[in-house]
């Protein structure tokens, strides 16, 4: 038995200026979330970015192929009623950072993470006044509690929206730091991406690729860069 979904049913999707942001429509009704919540946005190129998912759709719904829609209903669905405890645990991520976790040997692959992740936290510490400190090897030390406090604070100044898009930076990157130089646009995000890849790629360099394991990675990236769109369609004005 094929699996249900719902049918289209509307002519055109339309998006329109509300007191609270932006609506986005079906044939002038407005879409709700899951939750019931009017999908409203901050920014008309995030409502114009989800009203044209809608339209794209043909005879079925088809959520997997709506990316914007369904970060739209986490912001205001999940986010929105528990942003301290979301920005919280992606800021907490300051305190194991990917970028500070590093190889005793070989000496080329120090040397590889020295060269590429250093400039990063150099840029955390001269952007926000958050110096963390690289370690050798993966048990745990804790970092500075004012560079995390520091760190913390430019989470927790997000709208929402953006916090939805920044759960993924942070999550598929493993790394606050690449999280927010992403949001920030520190870098293409490209680079980016391939710098939390890159003890992955070396280990394919020295033993070769794995199917599965690069067909996951291709999956992340692309989420990845899907979460900085949309943190910038959420971000302009």
């Amino acid at each position: 038995m094929s699996e249900w979904a719902p049918k289209r049913f509307w002519k055109a999707a339309n998006v329109a200026r509300v007191d609270t942001g932006f609506a986005v429509q079906l044939d002038g009704r407005g879409v709700k979330t899951p939750a019931k919540t009017p999908l409203v946005v901050p920014t008309e190129a995030l409502a114009r970015e989800i009203a044209a998912e809608w339209d794209a759709q043909v005879e079925k719904i088809d959520p997997n192929v709506m990316p914007a829609t369904r970060m739209a209903n986490s912001a205001l669905d999940k986010v929105t009623i528990q942003f301290a405890e979301v920005a919280d645990m992606l800021a907490a991520y300051g305190d194991s950072d990917l970028l500070c976790y590093r190889a005793g040997h070989p000496v080329e692959l120090v040397a590889r993470q020295n060269e590429k992740w250093n400039p990063m936290l150099d840029w955390a510490e001269a952007t926000f006044g958050a110096k963390l400190e690289p370690r050798t090897g993966v048990i745990h030390a804790p970092q500075d509690k004012t560079a995390i406090a520091r760190l913390t604070a430019e989470v927790h100044a997000l709208s929402a929206f953006q916090l939805a898009a920044f759960h993924d930076l942070v999550s598929l990157s493993g790394s606050l730091v690449l999280g927010l130089a992403a949001a920030k646009a520190q870098a293409d995000v490209e680079e980016i991406w391939a710098l939390s890849r890159l003890d992955e790629r070396w280990q394919e360099e020295q033993w070769g690729e794995d199917e599965e394991a690069t067909a996951l990675a291709e999956r992340k990236r692309s989420e990845f860069k899907f979460a900085e769109k949309f943190y910038r369609l959420a971000t302009e004005t």
